[in-house]
């Protein structure tokens, strides 16, 4: 009962934010970047303000990761593939932000680029910019798409993109020089309509490589604990190390950033640096920035392939404050 009870009350919080702009989520996952742009939550005892976006409608073809959201966030989330879908079906806003799939596009994924049917669903967003015109398109994906066919993906990308009007940037993130203890490096590809004057500005680096929150700093606190009193840390693969070193598993050394948390459940999977059994669900959600608060309700696999595949809210959040502060400057 105390459980629904604040659920609802988170919800109700968010449903009461007194917004300013608007917004609508492609690709949202388990709600990474959503929660970013949201703001009011806490991390570590660090307090993230609210922002005043309030976002419309979340979409994506993952039935677990709708569910996910909707605990946690809103129930704006729903159900949707996007690479069959009518735009006018969508809610016009101000701001349009999705983590477009980008395992065609990873080191660690096929590379079939945009010849795949998962690597053309940036074209979702464009349908979307075509139609309805945000005055902001904030677009998520991994260092790898700069890379893929020495670049000409990304300029394939951008260039769609200004042709429906709209100025682009591509920012290159280090996660760790932004607060994450995880080295973890992203793209977020930022359109701003033709007919506005100026951009967000790229967020400033707060950390050095002496500062960084290193993988100890995020989750030495739950080292000892068994039960779920933090939600979801009696959860992890019970497997031992491979044999196998090419299977990749890793250990973080405990005074730097963890390794990045990956999707896949089946290689490269992390072992805490003091103990011996791999990182619990919840430590992965501490590595990638979620508030404990936000509770991942499904199979081990499956909340770790959600929690590998967001955005880390304080990253997604940090970005948002430049766009907030770009759309301020405009009235």
């Amino acid at each position: 009962m105390k459980r629904k009870q604040t659920e609802l009350s988170k919800k109700t919080s968010y449903q009461k934010l007194k917004a300013k702009y608007s917004v609508v989520s492609f690709f949202c996952g388990c709600g990474g970047l959503d929660l970013g742009f949201a703001g009011g939550f806490s991390y570590k005892e660090i307090k993230i303000p609210k922002l005043p976006f309030e976002v419309l409608a979340a979409y994506d073809n993952d039935e677990n990761c709708i569910k996910t959201y909707r605990q946690n966030i809103a129930d704006h989330a729903e159900v949707k593939d996007l690479s069959s879908y009518n735009p006018h079906s969508c809610p016009p806003a101000d701001i349009l932000i999705g983590g477009f799939p980008c395992q065609d596009f990873s080191v660690c994924g096929p590379r079939a680029g945009l010849k795949s049917h998962r690597g053309r669903l940036y074209q979702a967003l464009i349908q979307y910019m075509e139609v309805h015109k945000p005055m902001i398109v904030v677009g998520e994906n991994v260092p790898g798409l700069a890379n893929v066919m020495k670049g000409e993906i990304l300029e394939t990308i951008k260039k769609e993109l200004s042709g429906v009007g709209y100025q682009v940037e591509v920012w290159t993130l280090f996660a760790p020089d932004y607060g994450i203890p995880q080295n973890r490096t992203r793209l977020f590809i930022v359109a701003v309509r033709d007919d506005l004057n100026g951009f967000p500005s790229i967020p400033i680096k707060k950390y050095t490589n002496e500062e960084y929150r290193t993988i100890k700093w995020a989750i030495d606190d739950l080292k000892q604990l068994r039960d779920d009193s933090v939600p979801n840390q009696s959860q992890y693969f019970k497997a031992a190390k491979s044999k196998n070193r090419s299977q990749g598993d890793e250990t973080s050394p405990a005074d730097s950033p963890s390794y990045t948390i990956r999707a896949n459940s089946h290689s490269h999977i992390q072992f805490h640096y003091a103990l011996k059994r791999r990182l619990t669900v919840r430590e992965c959600a501490r590595i990638q920035t979620f508030p404990d608060d936000f509770i991942f309700p499904h199979s081990t696999t499956t909340n770790m392939m959600q929690i590998g595949n967001a955005v880390p809210p304080l990253l997604g959040n940090i970005v948002a404050k430049s766009v907030f502060e770009f759309l301020e400057k405009l009235k």
